[in-house]
């Protein structure tokens, strides 16, 4: 490695809003975060369903298929005397 490039490394401490702090190291000197492994719902099994809010079903609702109805009978104009 060529000296005198490369950022200095240091251990530092994540800080998240859910209290949960942990080491690691960084080029920054101290880390604040919102979410974190501890908190975020995709960690923590807590992710909410779709089909609970009923998206699902509106969605599948709004874009179902109707039923074609049979087409109106056309109506025949009255003939002239020129047709008859």
């Amino acid at each position: 490695m060529k000296p005198n490039i490369h950022p200095e490394l240091h251990e530092v401490t994540v800080h998240c809003q859910c209290g949960n702090e942990f080491q690691t190291r960084s080029t920054k000197k101290e880390l604040r975060v919102e979410t974190c492994s501890a908190c975020h719902p995709f960690y923590t099994g807590k992710q909410r369903d779709l089909s609970i809010t009923g998206r699902v079903e509106k969605f599948q609702k709004k874009y179902a298929k109707k039923e074609v109805a049979a087409p109106a009978p056309v109506a025949e104009a009255p003939k002239t005397e020129a047709e008859q």
